[in-house]
């Protein structure tokens, strides 16, 4: 049994391995993945190893003593997934596995594309509208000058804090980039393009707060999320990518064949996501939040 398990794994794994590069294409959080170099998973311990470095600043020089030694400490701190979400689907038994494999690609694709997705970028942005520490106005937009001074104002702030002008992300809804772009205008244009990167957000990804449902409660059997009552609306966001903890692993974990399956004659695949989103305690300011005011 155990043989033919490890067959039907090799023949879907051309499937499997394609899901993250679904991910990539479709979420719109990706381009803050930490380098998977920097920050690693270890699979005995179930935790994703982030390493820490602390530096001593500079010191007098001695013209006779020279350089005071300095200290350098680098550490790894363990942190466990804070995201770890699954689902279980069955696909009808097929003729052969090329016919079901097809089968498995588009289930998963669609998957990914529709429902894992779109999840994990309003649990992103929830999650670093939430940390502490960060700089949030809260105000209604209804203008173009409006929004395009709100945006340069948060550019501004985060350039005082001393944040890196270079890189920086800047995640808004199409409502506002609509009102941004009727404008065109050369301060519209000058602001906007001092950007690395401009994402416009479906307002339905873009909450200060979600609830994921949990597939088995009545009324929540669907899973996915939903805005959390009190949230608000955001309207843009502005982030640094080195601010951000990021990391998502996508499993296939468990294929069953129509032979295994005890309940059905079809397939049945156990997809599962999980990771962590986190901005790092000192660099808060490099997540700017604008929200709705109400």
């Amino acid at each position: 049994m155990a043989a033919i398990l490890t067959n039907n794994i090799t023949t879907f794994s051309k499937y499997v391995d394609k899901l993250d590069e679904v991910y990539a294409m479709n979420s719109l959080t990706s381009d803050l993945d930490t380098n998977n170099a920097v920050v690693k998973y270890d699979e005995k311990t179930k935790t994703f190893m982030i390493p820490k470095m602390s530096l001593d600043g500079l010191a007098d020089y001695d013209r006779n003593g020279g350089y005071v030694d300095g200290g350098v400490k680098l550490e790894y701190e363990s942190k466990a997934p804070d995201y770890d979400r699954g689902r279980a689907f069955m696909v009808d038994a097929m003729d052969d596995e090329e016919t079901a494999g097809v089968a498995f690609g588009m289930l998963s694709s669609t998957f990914i594309k529709t429902r894992s997705t779109p999840e994990l970028d309003a649990y992103r942005f929830a999650t670093y509208a939430g940390k502490a520490g960060l700089t949030t106005t809260g105000a209604n937009l209804t203008t173009g000058a409006d929004a395009i001074a709100a945006i340069a104002a948060a550019a501004d702030a985060m350039t005082d804090a001393e944040v890196s002008t270079e890189g920086r992300i800047l995640y808004l809804t199409p409502a506002i980039n609509g009102l941004i772009r009727d404008m065109d205008t050369t301060k519209s244009r000058e602001v906007m393009s001092s950007f690395a990167k401009v994402v416009v957000v479906p307002q339905g990804r873009f909450y200060t707060a979600i609830d994921l449902k949990d597939g088995t409660t009545s009324g929540e059997e669907e899973g996915h999320f939903a805005k959390a009552t009190g949230a608000k609306n955001i309207n843009f966001m502005i982030i640094e990518p080195s601010a951000i903890l990021q990391n998502v692993k996508h499993r296939v974990n468990k294929i069953v064949t129509p032979a295994e399956n005890q309940s059905a004659d079809a397939w049945k695949f156990f997809f599962r996501a999980y990771g962590i989103a986190d901005v790092l305690d000192n660099k808060n300011k490099g997540v700017y939040l604008h929200k709705a005011a109400n």
